[in-house]
């Protein structure tokens, strides 16, 4: 079946199938005026449909309506790098700092696939830069993980703590190191990271960038 096909058989399918059919689905509707439509909210979220989703809204659907697993419409698309879909959750005042069952905020999520644009503007919502996950890792480890230098440059600038050690003492820049990104170890250095710091088995973001045989990242680390 084509992705168009595939498309109009779902937006079909939002608009007429039962409740109870949309929460065998995996949908959990909110307690709201509107449980219907919240349901069918979070199943045109989940297949990006846009049409779907602002006319679901206009008609008084629960923005912050969350599925079984605990994930707004807004969590799906900052997952999905969705930027239409964000703007619209965030116009109609989304909450930007409901997370997951795991724990897993919108922020942390756009910082992961490195989405820029929608870091900016969940920061501009409210968005809480200390709030961690499940595991206890905030938006600036999954930003560093992947090496997404304009992610951590925004979070810096919204006032995280460089030098904050998180799960297992790990720090920005030895998740940033241990990964390979030389790119974003030489940005952390320059903002004012800490390259002697260890972490709870008393290793340096150099021995992790060593262990991953990260040359570049050892070139980074080793300049004075």
């Amino acid at each position: 079946m084509s992705k168009r096909s595939t498309t109009s058989l779902f937006r079909r399918s939002a608009r007429v199938l039962p409740v109870s059919l949309l929460l065998s689905l995996g949908v959990m509707a909110q307690p709201a005026t509107h449980p219907d439509l919240n349901a069918r909210l979070l199943l045109a979220g989940r297949g990006s449909d846009i049409a779907a989703v602002q006319q679901l809204l206009a008609q008084g659907a629960n923005p912050d309506s969350r599925n079984r697993l605990g994930k707004t419409v807004l969590l799906m698309a900052a997952e999905k790098g969705d930027w239409t879909l964000a703007q619209l959750l965030l116009k109609d005042k989304a909450d930007v700092n409901i997370a997951s069952l795991s724990k897993v905020t919108p922020l942390m999520a756009a910082s992961f696939a490195g989405n820029a644009t929608l870091v900016k503007a969940l920061l501009d919502g409210g968005a809480k830069i200390d709030s961690l996950d499940r595991v206890a890792k905030p938006a600036v480890v999954y930003a560093a993980g992947e090496g997404h230098v304009a992610v951590l440059e925004l979070l810096l600038d919204a006032g995280v703590d460089i030098n904050a050690a998180y799960h297992n003492g790990l720090t920005a820049l030895m998740w940033s190191a241990g990964n390979g990104h030389a790119d974003a170890v030489a940005f952390l250095v320059k903002r004012g990271a800490n390259k002697s710091a260890r972490d709870n088995r008393g290793k340096t973001a150099l021995d992790l960038a060593s262990e991953s045989k990260a040359d570049r990242v050892i070139a980074e680390l080793d300049k004075p």
